[in-house]
């Protein structure tokens, strides 16, 4: 189970939000490039980059996610305001390795078919963002009827590559999670999920691990060293 660091941007700095909700921000760093590279010089395999901006619909930060690129050799997915399938190419030729598409999966399931297609399933990510049990899009902000586990299997079925299961009801409150959304979403799919939302002790990553995740995304947890990275690793080959 990798062990994936949250790199999210927003004004052109690294921020940690409470449940995505702006106005919240609890961790500012000015510079999210060299964040990125210290992640990747404790030991990360690969990087998990959010364009708060973008998906919030406030103004993109690409000049920051091209720095982050410039700046690390590890492996990189990216998310936030992928709103068209041009948005989704340009990302993937500046050389993001996994693009995360959420809105634009959801209102046009489609659009996931051409693009693993044209450059490969395993670098096509689809975001489905809980909220209620409901999936949530347009920065969490609109409602779907439909759950994780439903969608999921839409998604595979037009090609994607791996889901990110992100649990809007803990995201940024340290507050743990509930593990049974997550398995839900394990058995209805057979494709690599990564989770995040709520992550806060070394027990959660524990849990985690026992699962089939293929990933967890960690963010408010280690900048607030509520979970030391290197005893997180631990569990990486577990």
């Amino acid at each position: 189970m990798f062990i994936i660091p949250a790199v999210d941007i927003k004004n052109g700095k690294c921020v940690q939000l409470v449940q995505g909700k702006p106005g919240t921000e609890q961790i500012v760093l000015d510079n999210p490039a060299k964040v990125a590279l210290e992640w990747e010089e404790r030991g990360a395999s690969v990087l998990h980059v959010i364009d708060l901006g973008g998906a919030l619909e406030e103004g993109g930060n690409l000049s920051v996610v091209e720095e982050i690129l410039k700046e690390v050799s590890i492996p990189v997915q990216m998310g936030g305001g992928i709103r068209s399938t041009e948005d989704a190419i340009h990302l993937l030729n500046m050389g993001v390795d996994r693009i995360i598409v959420g809105t634009l999966a959801i209102k046009n399931p489609d659009t996931v078919n051409v693009l693993s297609r044209e450059f490969g399933s395993e670098r096509i990510m689809v975001a489905l963002d809980s909220k209620d049990s409901k999936v949530v899009v347009r920065g969490w902000t609109e409602k779907t009827d439909q759950t994780a586990p439903e969608l999921g299997t839409i998604m595979k079925e037009k090609g994607a590559g791996g889901i990110l299961f992100t649990n809007v009801d803990h995201e940024g409150l340290l507050d743990g999670f509930q593990i049974e959304p997550l398995l839900e979403l394990l058995k209805a799919v057979k494709i690599p999920v990564i989770y995040s939302g709520g992550v806060s002790t070394l027990e959660d990553v524990a849990t985690l691990s026992q699962t089939d995740a293929y990933g967890v995304v960690i963010g408010s947890a280690l900048y607030k060293e509520t979970i030391n990275f290197e005893d997180a690793l631990a569990y990486q080959e577990k």
